[in-house]
Parts: structure tokens; C-alpha cells; sequence
């Protein structure tokens, strides 16, 4: 028998025809998170991924080791427009962090949210520690978090209004998410888990939906491609990032850091969002949503995945979360919302970037420093590239002339090539992550300034090796920009072209 599902205004989760778009409060929300943003994407300096990212798209290719080819294009593009800007590098973080914030405020208004509930979406969304303050450099997450909101909107638009372009639109936006990491296909996974047990069932039984799925497959063939043929690294770095997160507690603070990360309005309104979906009273349209962050807590503890891998479904959540809080007008739950929002508000501001460089202290060890990672890893750079091309220009001139650098991490080879113009450097190359696929350094570079990396390390390399240099910023991350050494290793013990392929690693 034909499953018919009436989304009238009886049944209808939250309420129909829609309200007005509060465009006044959501637009004023909106401003303050962008100038907030936009305050603080001009301090400090690049983060590590970010001269990745540069250094990636002067190689533009249609797959890299650890990420689409997205990012790099991006990078590439602000590159041309304004070369060596922080601040137009980080632009397009900025526009799709805000846009989110609006298209959160819409998912609310989607489940009949009036003005306060738009609002309380988006301030909600806008005084994530993580969900707004990850705006303020290119990154990944970045993106993908957006685009994740955006699937949200089309996919709960679609349940309301049943026009399956929705569907294609979602489709679209889920490829191109498929160009800056592969999670978006475990929010389609849970999405339809959660179909599968409490509807609409009609949703699967879409043609539009697997067309859009066959363009997916479709846009992601070259990608798959330069992965199949190198091993696929992406796949693998998987199993890099779950050992990292065991050493920090993995599975066993997974769920606390990914509540954490919502902030204090955004994580009550969260978990009230989910709790509302899922009471068993609640048989209407949109309750296959609360199986979502289900899903994605099971698979991403069961994976050791990171804290924020489904952090793009928190809008979606946090939209439930807010027309339901604002549609019981009790007095108590306006004397919570206040000092709650003013205290989220405060944490943002204290979470941005903002304290002046000389009331940093350091750090010596790279655990203390992986507690601030966002902080450190913009330190440090112009003194490890003048370092390295000081050891360079001590160097006997017969050896500068086939002499190259090899960087112990990605990082370091980002930022010395980024800047190798601009400090005379010879060609750089690391067997980390991303850059160690970039290309193999010549077997006539009988001499290579490698930079970090122990004695040890680069004795088992060279037959010859000797300090040369040090590099020691105040604020640096230790072994990347603090305490690293730069070192000689000439007469290698197996031609690079050889020994290359046995050196590439992703940790």
C-alpha cells in the first residue's frame, strides 16, 4: 500500500504556513558574528594548514593525500587575487561561517519558528566556541560544517514542501562537500537510518534522490581515482587521526569535548532538540532527525573520530532545540536564556584570537601546545624560514647550487615554501601528510638541509650529518617552529628517488 504522509498544519511538526523571516534580528546577530570574525582573521599569522593549503593550490590537482581539492582551489584563488593576505585568504571562512548562521535561523523558521525562535537559532549558532570561532581561518571543518547545515535546510524544506529540486539541490551541495572531506556521506547514512525506522519513506523512493546521488558518484570519479592509484591515503589518515585521538582519551571524552564544542546555549538547545524528536509522542515528519546525531555518535566513538566530525548537524538541532524552547513562554526559561547567551557570549569573545602577542606565554612541549593548537600553530614562521635560509647561505656555494630543503613535517614545508621566493630557498620537500606526494627531491641533491626531525632521524638518511642551525621562536609550536634544528645530511645513503616512497607518512 502507497505510504501518504499529510504534512498539513495538524500534522506538521512545528506549525504551517511559515512565519516571516525575522531578517532584522537574525541579520543583527548575523553582523556581529561577522565583525567578530572579521576583528580577529588579521592576528597572529597563518595557522600550519593554512600554508598547506596555499602551498597545495600551487600544485592544483583533482586529488590530494588528505583532503578534496576544494581547499586548495580556494587558497589558490585568494593567492592570485591578494598574494601573502591573511586576511583574503581567510574571507571565504568568514562568508560561509555567517551564512550559516543565517541558514540556521531558516531551519528554524522551516519547523514554524516565529521571530524569537529564529533569533535564538542564530545566536545560538553565532556563540559557538567552534561553530562561529572556526570562521576565522580556512579549514575544512570550516566548510564542511557549513555545507552540512545547508543539506539540513534543503532535506527538512523537502519534508515540508515535498518539491524534489530540493533534493537536487542537496545533491549538488553534497558534492561539493565531497571536495573538502568525506563525512558528508555518513550524515546521508544516519539521515537515512533514520527514514528507514520513523519516515517518510517516501524520501528514499525518490528518483530525484538517487539522481542526485549518481551526480555525487558521478563528480567524485577523479578524485577516487588519484586516490585508487595512490594507495588511497585519505582512507588511511582514518586510521592515522584515530590513533592521535586514543592518546588523548578518544571514545571515553568524545561526547563531552562534541557538547562542549556547541557552547552553553548551543549545547542545551542541542540536546532539547534531539530530546524533542525523539519523545514517543511525537510521531510527525521530522522525528527521523533525532536518529541522526545517534548515528553519528555511534559511528564517530566506534571510529575514534574527532570530537567535531558531526558538528555539522548541530544546526539543524539547535533549530529544533529553539522553536520548541521559545513556543512555552515561561518565565523561567527567559531567566535562563539571558545570562546564558550573555555567559556564551563571553566565551566566544574569549575564545577569538584577540590577546596581544606579549601576554602569550610559551609553551615547551608539544602536549601543552596541542591544548591551544588554533594559537600556536600561527607562530613562529618567518623566524623558521629566516633560520633555514641563514643554514642555506652558510652552506659552501658548490653545494647551494644542487642543494634542497627537506621539512621533517608538512607544516614547515608549507610555510618555507610559501615564502622560499621571498627568502631564496632552493626547492622544498617533506615526506609528511599531503606535501610528500607534492614530488621527490632529485637523486643529484647530494646535500639537503632538513629541517626538525632528530639526529637519529637523519643519520638514518645520510651518511654525513652536522647542526647547522636553529630555529626557536618564543611563541612557536615545539619541533615545528620552537627548539628545531636544522641540519646537513649530505652523501644519502640511498638515492631519494629510491628511498622516497619508504618515507612517506601521514602521522
Amino acid at each position: 500500500m502507497t505510504e501518504v504522509l499529510d504534512v498539513s498544519p495538524r500534522h506538521a511538526d512545528f506549525g504551517d504556513p511559515l512565519p516571516p523571516f525575522a531578517l532584522g534580528g537574525v541579520g543583527a546577530v548575523a553582523s556581529l558574528g561577522a565583525l567578530a570574525l572579521l576583528v580577529s582573521i588579521g592576528r597572529y599569522g597563518f595557522f600550519g594548514d593554512e600554508l598547506y593549503f596555499v602551498a597545495a593550490g600551487r600544485r592544483l590537482a583533482v586529488g590530494y593525500a588528505d583532503q578534496g581539492p576544494l581547499l586548495p582551489a580556494i587558497a589558490r584563488t585568494m593567492d592570485l587575487l591578494a598574494p601573502d593576505s591573511l586576511v583574503a585568504l581567510r574571507l571565504p571562512a568568514v562568508l560561509i561561517t555567517v551564512a550559516a548562521v543565517v541558514v540556521t535561523a531558516q531551519i528554524a523558521r522551516e519547523f514554524g519558528g516565529a521571530r524569537p525562535a529564529q533569533v535564538l537559532a542564530a545566536a545560538a549558532y553565532a556563540t559557538s566556541p567552534f561553530l562561529l570561532v572556526q570562521g576565522d581561518q580556512l579549514a575544512t571543518n570550516t566548510i564542511d560544517t557549513a555545507l552540512w547545515v545547508v543539506v539540513s535546510w534543503l532535506v527538512v524544506r523537502w519534508v515540508r514542501t515535498r518539491h524534489d529540486g530540493l533534493l537536487m539541490a542537496a545533491a549538488l551541495v553534497t558534492a561539493v562537500d565531497m571536495q573538502v572531506k568525506w563525512l558528508i556521506p555518513f550524515f546521508w547514512i544516519a539521515l537515512a537510518v533514520g527514514v528507514a525506522i520513523y519516515g517518510p519513506r517516501e524520501l528514499l523512493r525518490r528518483p530525484a534522490l538517487w539522481w542526485g546521488g549518481g551526480i555525487v558518484a558521478l563528480t567524485s570519479v577523479p578524485s577516487l581515482v588519484w586516490q585508487a592509484g595512490h594507495g588511497w591515503p585519505q582512507l588511511r589518515l582514518g586510521g592515522v587521526v584515530a590513533a592521535e585521538q586514543a592518546t588523548i582519551g578518544g571514545r571515553y571524552v568524545w561526547l563531552p569535548l562534541a557538547l562542549a564544542s556547541a557552547g552553553l546555549i548551543g549545547s542545551l538547545l542541542l540536546v532539547y532538540g534531539a530530546w524533542t524528536l525523539l519523545r514517543a509522542r511525537d510521531r510527525r515528519p521530522y522525528r527521523f532527525l533525532g536518529v541522526l546525531p545517534i548515528v553519528l555518535i555511534v559511528v564517530f566513538i566506534a571510529t575514534n573520530g574527532r570530537p567535531y566530525y558531526a558538528a555539522g548537524c548541530y544546526g539543524v538541532l539547535i533549530a529544533v532545540g529553539a522553536v520548541r524552547w521559545t513556543e512555552n513562554r515561561r518565565r523561567a526559561r527567559s531567566i535562563v536564556t539571558v545570562p546564558l547567551l550573555a555567559l556564551s557570549v563571553a566565551l566566544v569573545v574569549f575564545s577569538l584570537p584577540l590577546r596581544p602577542q606579549t601576554d602569550i606565554e610559551p609553551v615547551d612541549t608539544q602536549a601543552q601546545a596541542g591544548l591551544e593548537i588554533a594559537l600556536y600553530g600561527r607562530f613562529g614562521w618567518s623566524e623558521l624560514a629566516a633560520g633555514t635560509a641563514a643554514a642555506y647561505r652558510a652552506l659552501p656555494e658548490a653545494e647551494r647550487s644542487s642543494a634542497v630543503v627537506i621539512a621533517d613535517s608538512y607544516w614547515q614545508a608549507s610555510a618555507l615554501d610559501v615564502d622560499r621566493a621571498a627568502y631564496g630557498l632552493p626547492a622544498v620537500y617533506s615526506p609528511n601528510r599531503g606535501f610528500g606526494y607534492f614530488g621527490t627531491p632529485p637523486d643529484t641533491a647530494t646535500t639537503v638541509l632538513w629541517v626538525g626531525g632528530t639526529e637519529t632521524d637523519v643519520l638514518a638518511r645520510c651518511a654525513e650529518v652536522s647542526a647547522v642551525g636553529h630555529v626557536d621562536a618564543r611563541l612557536g609550536y615545539p619541533g615545528v617552529t620552537r627548539g628545531v634544528t636544522v641540519w646537513r645530511c649530505a652523501q644519502p645513503r640511498v638515492p631519494w628517488s629510491l628511498a622516497w616512497p619508504g618515507m612517506l607518512r601521514l602521522n
